[in-house]
């Protein structure tokens, strides 16, 4: 099984967005950060403000992950700004859809993200995960990513 990273065509980035700012609303949620009434709305601001030329925002890569050449398996989204002192990416976004889980892709993915990544000239990665997904943070932490920074909260 052969993982690549295509440039995300408009129709699948559409869909990609109605997915992923209902998404990232519920996981929002459920860290505590926002409360349910207001979730949607920010998400969709914060996708607005992230993406305003949506495609085409200068430093956004958006790529579909596919699988042996065909199938659409996931996505991944980075902001690479080319004069970053670290020569630093960030991953905005990264997942597979369902049927894809549990069988590797992901580890495949985020190799072929290195090598692309490495391409480009960018020396580091870095993202965000949600402190209650336990299994992303395992594919991380497997994958070489570590900790640099830790934002704790308790509720009174």
């Amino acid at each position: 099984m052969t993982i690549t990273l295509t440039p995300m065509q408009i129709e699948e980035f559409r869909s990609y967005l109605t997915y992923t700012t209902k998404h990232y609303a519920r996981e929002k949620v459920k860290a505590g950060s926002w409360l349910p009434d207001e979730a949607m709305l920010l998400s969709k601001q914060t996708f607005s403000d992230l993406l305003p030329n949506g495609l085409q925002t200068h430093h956004h890569h958006l790529w579909s992950i596919i699988l042996n050449g065909k199938e659409t398996a996931g996505w991944l989204w980075i902001h690479a700004e080319p004069e970053h002192p670290q020569q630093e990416a960030f991953i905005y976004d990264f997942g597979l859809y369902e049927s894809y889980r549990g069988k590797g892709f992901a580890k495949q993915a985020l190799n072929a993200l290195d090598e692309m990544a490495g391409n480009m000239g960018i020396r580091k990665l870095s993202l965000h995960v949600f402190a209650h997904n336990e299994t992303a943070r395992r594919l991380y932490e497997q994958t070489g990513f570590q900790e640099t920074d830790v934002i704790m909260s308790k509720k009174l």
